[in-house]
């Protein structure tokens, strides 16, 4: 599995500001993988800034909606059955986010939570322009942050 991952992220990185889409919309999904890195090589490799920050706030964003379509399907058995989402996970989460909704999807950039945050914010009918613009804003200020690490303009420790 390792072996396909390397792959599929050299392949990304040499597609340029369109594999940072796509590698952006799949880690913007359910699904586990890492733009940070393809983001991260396109910069190495001197790819206009602004370019891969609009590519990857965009990609990551049409990945967490269609995390939200999901949710709005309201079928809770398919989100347990193909995500892998527990039915307790989203009741948990829909007390947590009541009178908080759609602005809690500002933290859909959260690494397993987040895709929770969004499939349960479809689930509950969320407003989809104020959970939209939450989400952009979320992920398009976690991009900009890798960036300045990545340009060397902020220095943080993990």
């Amino acid at each position: 599995m390792d072996a396909f991952i390397e792959t599929l992220t050299q392949l990304l990185i040499e597609w340029g500001v369109p594999g940072l889409f796509v590698s952006s919309f799949i880690a913007g999904s359910i699904l586990p993988f890492s733009s940070e890195l393809v983001l991260m090589a396109l910069i190495k490799l001197g790819l206009d800034p602004t370019a891969c920050l609009i590519s990857a706030t965009i990609g990551n964003t049409i990945g967490g909606m269609t995390c939200f379509w999901m949710g709005h399907l309201g079928k809770l058995d398919w989100l347990e059955k193909y995500l892998h989402i527990k039915k307790s996970k989203v009741n948990k989460m829909q007390v947590k986010l009541q009178n908080k909704g759609s602005y809690m999807a500002f933290f859909s950039f959260v690494p397993i939570i987040g895709g929770v945050i969004v499939v349960t914010l479809g689930y509950m009918r969320s407003n989809i322009l104020l959970t939209t613009t939450s989400m952009v804003v979320g992920k398009l200020l976690r991009y900009l942050f890798v960036l300045l690490a990545i340009k060397g303009i902020i220095n943080f420790v993990i």
